[in-house]
């Protein structure tokens, strides 16, 4: 049986982005840590670091964040960049603050464009980002795009064909699903991660996506009740149903 990881506590806390271990230390005098109902005074103490600690610590009245494995959900609106380093509003300003600072530091699961709006997923497990972005993985995306002219109605069996090339690259894409919602509608369902697939794909076949939201990625889709901006952390049933 693998031994369960310990941590000092200020140690801990500061690397999940509540502050410096002086702080933390601070917070404690003042009565601000709490686990398992009593008050944690010495931060310097060691803790086993289990995925049960948030229902057993509070900090500040609230429970404290996921340790470790955090999914986020997040129906990204447009206009915002999934990057780190880029200037203007970024995906990562929507989320608390100290999460800016955690280490591992939280990433986008793959990338929506700036004009691209939907489910997005969010992380600071590096193997689980990496598990859903694989090529081997072929993790479903699907999108719903609002196009600039009628569909021709040749475009699902290309789709399907596994043969369309994009410019510029020396490999044809894999299959993908076509599914006609009107002329000038339609969901497209994708297993590969290549940069600007969709709209690529459409300007491939002589037509300009105008509007492009991710519905689903995975066995997850987006909440109904999840508007643009907001985001809601994912349980491990959840986690696992990206793989469905």
């Amino acid at each position: 049986m693998a031994k369960t990881a310990t941590s000092r506590v200020d140690k801990l806390l500061s690397s999940m982005g509540y502050g410096s271990r002086r702080e933390m230390a601070l917070m404690a005098r003042a009565g601000g840590i709490t686990l398992d109902g009593a008050d944690l005074l010495d931060v310097t103490r060691r803790i086993p670091v289990t995925r049960d600690l948030p229902t057993r610590m509070t900090i500040d009245g609230e429970p404290l964040d996921p340790v470790v494995g955090m999914v986020i959900l997040l129906n990204k609106p447009l206009g915002m960049t999934c990057s780190h380093k880029e200037t203007g509003p970024l995906v990562y300003d929507i989320l608390p603050a100290r999460w800016k600072s955690r280490n591992p530091t939280i990433s986008t699961i793959g990338r929506l464009d700036k004009q691209t709006s939907g489910l997005l997923l969010l992380t600071d497990d590096g193997d689980l980002l990496h598990r859903v972005i694989s090529p081997k993985r072929h993790v479903k995306k699907t999108y719903r795009a609002k196009l600039a002219r009628p569909l021709t109605g040749s475009e699902g069996d290309l789709f399907a064909s596994g043969t369309v090339m994009l410019e510029g690259e020396d490999k044809p894409l894999a299959p993908a699903e076509l599914e006609v919602l009107s002329p000038t509608e339609a969901l497209l369902s994708v297993y590969e991660g290549r940069y600007h697939q969709v709209r690529r794909m459409f300007a491939a076949t002589g037509n300009h996506v105008e509007d492009l939201h991710r519905e689903s990625l995975g066995g997850l889709t987006l909440p109904d009740d999840l508007r643009p901006g907001q985001w809601t952390l994912l349980g491990e049933a959840e986690i696992a149903a990206i793989f469905q």
